[in-house]
């Protein structure tokens, strides 16, 4: 082994296709989960991603499926055949009978609560009882068998006669009763239901029957009802008019008032044209006051006196003046020619002084018959106003007795009216009492059902289908949804934030405890591990990486297998591989070689064996091993020392890579510390096995200690089972190339 040592190319690690990159820092690579640090990492959904989800959780989808339609079929092909039969109503409004005959006959518009109430009517209890009564079902098994549960539906407050047995077939024969009004219409369906058909039609029909005779006694009992008051009442009215009629006789005779009404129109009428006689005698003795006091104030201005009307309607006046005016004239004429003292000149002066008497002479006359006219006018004012006063005292005392005989004559009228009224009205209750005439009406009598209408096996059978279908999809959304374990590549990338550089199906034969490359396992996992190691090639050979160490979230994900797996792959490609077991707590590096635990690494760090007694060859060329070594009780402090660091650092002197086994981040913490010694990272997850956020927590932890991430393995991929769910990383197709390959 020392001589295999010394001839080992020196070197290994420089000999790079291409520069190192310099290392980067924890802080520079994005979060997992997205990407460039600006965002969720974007992913078009399409529909063969659902499918894919349906056919992963097809088992449970399929259970919930079989077990809604089985279910359903059980009970549709089980259940009670419910037959439904139907009769339709038409329910006219009408008007009470206790009302005018006109209205009775017209059947005046209502309240629009009328149909409400007749629906509650043919919903209730007496109803019902009346109904079986009718049809004796008192003993059916349908309304006395404890098997038939009552309905979730509010009862109807049982009567205080009613047994309890009654009460519970009553609310039984409720419950298979359905009232539906038809929309826009005065039509009514009553829809019984029943196991025996025969039943239904019958209790429908009879049901109708009962709601109709029944109306029709309501009717009957409110004009009997109505008709006794009215009988009642019209005796009391009849004694009340008797004794008003009597009352106001009474009185006539009293009061001497037997045409009282007469003679108080007569009273009134002379009242009135006294009235009238008087305000004319008023006027006419102002107005003859008034013309007296005008002339009696102009006698003394004979100008003023010329001019009024008396004066100049009066003939002699005006023919005094005309004949004045010719003799002044002529005086006139003669005193140009004749003396003052001639015989002609004074006897024109006499002729003069006669026209002037006789016309002072009349207008004397004319005040003296106005001054007559109006003592004439004043006293006829006085005797009218005179008899005006004694007719109003006449009048007043008439009054007096025809209060007393208005009140009682009212009175009289009064109740002779209602008692009119009060006849009428007995009349037309008892006319509208014997009208035996429904405002109900039968159109459609049920008939005996042919088919059930429960349970509708068609109906039943759809749902299921439809109910069954949805409810596994959506539980399998469902659990995919609350399912945060990394599945598939794209979620390592979208939630990890790091590339996934292989997938490693998983393995269900014999071969599955330890499958190596190198030992006949199935050609598809081989070639997923070589496609692993070309990644990492291609990884390395851009940023520089030699030694890598792998780990995982927790235990069980298959980073043994892995890194052993790997570690053949690098040497089958030529080149020197250590494949070294860091995993000093639970190592399977010298199980799966079939090689010796000790002396191992933990015996080369406390130098208790040396390096070139404690690695052993296997059977790849090309690949050499340590194994873990005695399990030391302290794991992290020999990994974290400083022989520990040396012994990495010398590795490159005689190998091409190192393949470090490390326990799980989430378990110790000796993975982080072999990270930050090596010059990448390889993170196994262990598919349908690790929680995204445990996950992203173990990359968080790495990430503190610098460690340089070369990708993820997606391991244990379950392609047998999921073929289609994995169905855009592999195809079974595939298969035949890695068979040619092999």
């Amino acid at each position: 082994m020392a001589d295999l040592l010394r001839n080992t190319h020196s070197g290994g690690f420089s000999q790079v296709a291409g520069d190192e990159q310099p290392e980067t820092n924890s802080a520079d690579r994005p979060l997992p989960g997205y990407e460039n640090g600006s965002g969720l990492v974007g992913t078009e959904v399409h529909l063969s991603d659902y499918l894919r989800v349906i056919y992963k959780r097809r088992w449970p989808a399929a259970t919930t499926f079989l077990l809604v339609f089985v279910s359903v079929c059980v009970y549709t092909f089980t259940a009670t055949r419910i037959y439904d039969a139907r009769v339709q109503i038409l329910i006219e409004k009408e008007a009470s009978n206790v009302v005018t005959f006109k209205e009775a006959i017209e059947q005046n518009q209502v309240a629009d609560d009328y149909y409400q109430t007749q629906y509650r009517i043919l919903q209730s209890r007496a109803l019902a009882r009346r109904t079986m009564d009718a049809l004796n079902l008192w003993t059916n098994p349908q309304f006395t068998s404890s098997a038939n549960k009552p309905k979730t539906t509010e009862p109807s407050l049982p009567s205080a006669d009613e047994t309890k047995a009654q009460s519970k077939a009553i609310d039984r024969f409720l419950e298979s009763l359905t009232v539906s009004p038809v929309r826009n219409s005065r039509l009514v369906d009553v829809k019984f239901e029943s196991p025996d058909p025969i039943l239904a039609a019958n209790t429908a029909n009879a049901l109708a029957r009962s709601y109709i005779d029944q109306n029709l006694e309501y009717k009957f009992l409110s004009s009997k009802e109505a008709s006794d008051w009215l009988a009642a009442r019209l005796a009391e009215q009849r004694k009340q008019v008797e004794n008003s009629e009597q009352a106001l006789q009474q009185y006539r005779e009293q009061t001497e008032a037997v045409s009282l009404e007469e003679r108080q129109n007569i009273v009134v009428q002379k009242l009135a044209d006294l009235n009238a006689a008087v305000t004319r005698a008023k006027t006419e003795r102002i107005q003859k006051e008034a013309a007296f006091k005008q002339i009696e104030a102009l006698q003394n201005d004979r100008a003023a006196l010329d001019s009024f009307s008396m004066v100049l309607a009066n003939p002699f006046i005006q023919q005094q003046k005309s004949e004045l005016a010719d003799l002044q004239r002529q005086q006139a004429q003669q005193s140009e020619k004749l003396g003052p003292n001639h015989p002609e000149m004074v006897k024109l002066a006499v002729a003069i002084k006669a026209a002037e008497a006789k016309i002072q002479g009349e207008i004397a006359k004319i005040v003296q018959a106005m001054n007559n006219e109006y003592q004439q006018a004043l006293t006829q004012e006085r005797s009218l106003t005179e008899a005006l006063e004694q007719q109003k005292l006449g009048a007043l005392q008439l009054n007096r007795k025809g209060i007393q005989y208005g009140v009682l004559a009212r009175d009289a009228a009064s109740n002779r009216q209602i008692f009119e009224s009060l006849m009428q009205r007995a009349k037309e209750t008892g006319i509208s009492g014997d009208l035996k005439t429904s405002n109900i009406r039968v159109v459609d009598a049920a008939e005996v059902p042919r088919t059930p209408t429960s349970p509708n096996t068609r109906n039943n059978l759809l749902m299921a289908l439809f109910g069954g279908s949805v409810l596994a999809v959506g539980l399998a959304f469902f659990f995919e949804y609350i399912d945060d374990r990394l599945k598939s590549p794209a979620e390592v990338s979208r939630h990890l934030g790091l590339p996934c550089v292989g997938m490693v199906p998983a393995l269900f034969d014999a071969a599955a405890s330890d499958p190596l490359i190198n030992n006949g396992v199935p050609a598809h996992f081989s070639e997923s591990l070589r496609t692993v190691r070309t990644n990492v090639l291609f990884s390395s050979a851009a940023e520089g990486i030699r030694s890598l160490s792998v780990t995982s979230t927790g235990p069980g994900e298959g980073k043994t297998l892995v890194a052993s797996n790997l570690a053949i792959g690098l040497a089958q490609a030529g080149r020197r591989v250590l494949l070294i077991d860091a995993d000093m707590r639970k190592p399977r590096v010298h199980s799966v070689f079939r090689k010796p635990q000790e002396p191992g690494l933990s015996n080369v760090l406390v130098g208790t064996a040396k390096f070139s007694d404690s690695v052993h060859e296997t059977t790849v060329p090309g690949l050499w091993l340590i194994s873990a070594g005695t399990c030391p009780p302290n794991p992290s402090e020999l990994l974290g020392s400083k022989r520990f660091s040396d012994l990495m650092a010398s590795l490159g002197r005689h190998f091409d890579w190192a393949i470090v086994d490390t326990p799980p981040v989430m378990a110790v913490t000796d993975s982080a510390i072999v990270a930050h010694l090596t010059t990448g990272v390889l993170f196994v997850v262990g598919a349908d096995m690790t929680s995204r956020y445990t996950a992203q927590r173990a990359i968080e932890q790495l990430d503190r200690h610098r460690a340089k991430f070369v990708g993820v393995v997606l391991n244990r991929v379950d392609l047998q089972h999921n073929a289609y769910y994995y169905g855009q990383y592999y195809k079974r197709g595939y298969g035949e190339y890695y068979k040619h390959a092999g």
